[in-house]
């Protein structure tokens, strides 16, 4: 037995859609509901419940802090206006075939047409299009009834007449029906809304219907599409069953069954499609006859992929049409292109590229070859509806797939950043990083990402076409790769520019280029510092050179201070023993004042040196930021220590009556950070009750 799956099973583009936007959301940590069921599956509506997502009849009961989705149908207008009375916050997921109906019924009822619908007046979707029109609007199911509508309305014929559908409805009877209001309303204009995902399920129906013993329909039972596409296939063949899940096969009959057609509807995950396909693989025929199953029938479920099923469902969208064209003509919101066979192409701006800011006369000219996919063909205007986006987000999504089975490193730019972590696009694809994946290391600032090209890996792939990266772990392998190399070549003495990542009350981190070193407190200042944030911040640039390595622990001991820079080297070579020289008093001690000569480089005044008459006390002559003159009477290169003189420069003036003291016994001092340590040593020798 044959098993043949048509193309375009599974999810259609509208539907993907809405269902990607609720779990986007709760991938950012977002409280979910949605208005209505988001899908007219139960087992993905369960799934959603077991996850938070609750469903709500109407914008009030939307709680505090929830997100309400709008499904992929649409709703009426003073539905959304009502969110916004509310202040409710809202995700629109109306699929945008959808929205375009929207569009035209209230744009052609302020002009004061009459809107006729059709469709089904209790879905959801026919509701939401009359509560955007602003005229005279009529919803008929079929050709009986459009008839039955135009006897009985009178002068139907002089009025301006519009006529749309819903997009799930029957092609074959909307045909009919426009022929009918066309006989009646020569002036009316015909929108064609069938989705061409529901044009090409319901031909591909047809089609498998024709060819096949046994018709299986997969979906839900409350779903429009669904049930039509049961239609379709029971028109021609009899025995058509409607499954929700693999488990309802065992009601089927398949006793002489030679080949079988499946077919699913649009609100069907491609999970289910391939359960499906696998139970009736396994119970109905041998293995080695699924290799027989040829185009166009789809991969059997052994060699079908969730991404293959997935992309099976947006050939439904695309009409699973790749093609060539030529650029004819590009203005600032359209580009036309021949795609041959006598059709003209249009690609709108927001179906040529996913940013939003694209100007098509700066990316593109006459001449130039895209490759498209065909969403919609008008076959009376000789017209199609193309898109380079979908295109390359095909081929994009082929190698996201093929890069998260690789580990190969992928590139994209950071275009948003949400709430949980920041979103990248990489050729078209939109993968979320999270915050704890999007950085090096916590606490990082996610702002400084957006609009930056980086690197990252897939580590997961979601349903309905999700990618989640992680930029962190690229980044962790960059610096092992450069903390390795780093450590091959260096040595003590090297120099290197490098970035202060970090701040401890003992020093600062340095990172020179994928490995981390430590400049030590003392080492940051010639002087006495308290806190490594008066040098450094965290982000500057510096200048450092290795002092010492321990390749065992791989800890690196860093130099920042300059030899130039050095206080003594610069008092030595400016000022001699004899020079006079302007010093400002510093701190006090029993035994003199110490005052600073230049920054870092403090001498001391004996109490014997401050005045050329005896002093009982410093503070009796002199005060702390007082700035005097003192000669330079000692210094002591070994040591580093000068020693001052205020009593020198007065003895030519005013004899001394002091006694000689013994320059011996004198403290001299050579630098700013003793000054500190030595003073307090001093004044508890000299108060032994403190």
């Amino acid at each position: 037995m044959k098993i043949t799956l048509a193309k375009t099973a599974g999810f259609c583009f509208g539907v993907n859609r809405a269902v990607q936007s609720v779990y986007d959301l709760l991938d950012m940590g977002e409280q979910v509901c949605t208005l209505g069921p988001i899908i007219h599956n139960p087992q993905l509506v369960e799934e959603l419940k077991q996850k938070g997502v609750r469903i709500v009849n109407s914008p009030e009961e939307v709680k505090n802090g929830e997100t309400l989705v709008i499904r992929s149908h649409g709703v009426e207008r003073s539905v959304t206006e009502r969110a916004k009375e509310l202040n409710v916050r809202t995700e629109d997921a109306t699929c945008p075939f959808v929205a375009k109906i929207h569009a035209i019924v209230a744009e052609k009822g302020r002009e004061g047409y009459v809107t006729l619908i059709a469709g089904d007046a209790s879905h959801q979707e026919v509701k939401g299009i009359v509560g955007h029109c602003t005229g005279e609007v009529f919803v008929f199911s079929g050709e009986e009834e459009l008839t039955k509508l135009l006897a009985e309305k009178e002068n139907f014929a002089e009025k301006n007449v519009i006529l749309v559908s819903q997009t799930t409805f029957n092609e074959k009877i909307f045909i009919k029906c426009r022929n009918i209001l066309k006989k009646v309303c020569t002036n009316a204009e015909i929108f064609d809304t069938i989705c061409n995902a529901t044009s090409m399920r319901q031909q591909e129906a047809r089609e498998l219907s024709e060819k096949n013993d046994v018709m299986v329909v997969i979906g839900g039972r409350h779903s429009s599409n669904t049930a039509k596409l049961f239609d379709v296939c029971r028109e021609k063949c009899g025995r058509t069953y409607l499954v929700e899940t693999a488990s309802e096969l065992n009601g089927i009959d398949f006793d002489g069954c030679g080949s079988v057609g499946v077919v699913a509807g649009a609100s069907t995950p491609a999970g289910i499609i391939k359960e499906v396909i696998k139970t009736m693989s396994e119970n109905l025929q041998p293995v080695e006859e699924q290799a027989e199953v040829k185009e166009p029938v789809q991969k059997s479920f052994e060699e079908m992929t969730d991404e293959e099923a997935f992309e099976a469902s947006l050939s439904g969208l695309t009409g699973d049409q790749k093609v060539c064209g030529t650029v004819i003509a590009v203005n600032p919101t359209e580009i036309t292109v021949d795609i041959g066979r006598g059709v003209t192409g249009y690609v709108t701006a927001d179906e040529f590229s996913s940013e939003p800011d694209v100007k098509l006369m700066d990316e593109v000219k006459a001449g130039d070859k895209l490759n498209l996919i065909i969403m919609k063909i008008n076959d009376q205007e000789g017209t199609a509806m193309l898109s380079k986006r979908r295109y390359d987000a095909i081929a994009g999504w082929d190698n996201i797939v093929a890069a998260k089975d690789s580990g190969e490193i992928v590139t994209g730019t950071v275009r948003d950043v949400i709430k949980g972590g920041v979103v990248a696009y990489s050729n078209g694809v939109r993968v979320f990083i999270p915050a704890s994946q999007a950085t090096a290391s916590r606490g990082e600032s996610l702002e400084e990402l957006k609009g930056k090209e980086v690197s990252f890996r897939i580590i997961e792939i979601g349903r309905g076409h999700r990618a989640v990266g992680s930029i962190r772990s690229v980044l962790k392998e960059q610096r092992k790769a450069a903390e390795d190399k780093i450590w091959e070549n260096i040595a003590v003495g090297d120099r290197f520019t490098g970035t202060v990542k970090s701040l401890t009350s003992y020093g600062a981190f340095v990172d020179i280029g994928g490995v981390d070193g430590m400049i030590h407190i003392s080492e940051l200042s010639w002087q006495r510092i308290k806190n490594p944030s008066e040098v450094v911040l965290v982000g500057d640039t510096v200048e450092v050179y290795v002092k010492a390595l321990d390749p065992e622990k791989r800890k690196i001991s860093l130099g920042y201070r300059k030899p130039e820079d050095n206080p003594w080297v610069i008092f030595e070579n400016n000022y001699n023993v004899g020079d006079t020289v302007k010093v400002t008093v510093v701190s006090m001690t029993t035994y003199g004042a110490f005052a600073r000569i230049i920054p870092g480089i403090d001498g001391l005044i004996h109490i014997s040196q401050i005045a050329n008459k005896h002093v009982a006390k410093p503070q009796d002559e002199l005060t702390v930021g007082q700035e005097v003159d003192a000669k330079i009477i000692a210094v002591d290169p070994e040591k580093k220590r000068v020693s001052l003189s205020i009593r020198a420069l007065l003895e030519d003036s005013v004899p001394s009556e002091e006694p000689t003291v013994n320059t011996a016994d004198e403290v001299v001092f050579e630098s700013s950070e003793e000054t500190a340590e030595a003073a307090p040593a001093e004044e508890t020798a000299e108060n032994p009750a403190e």
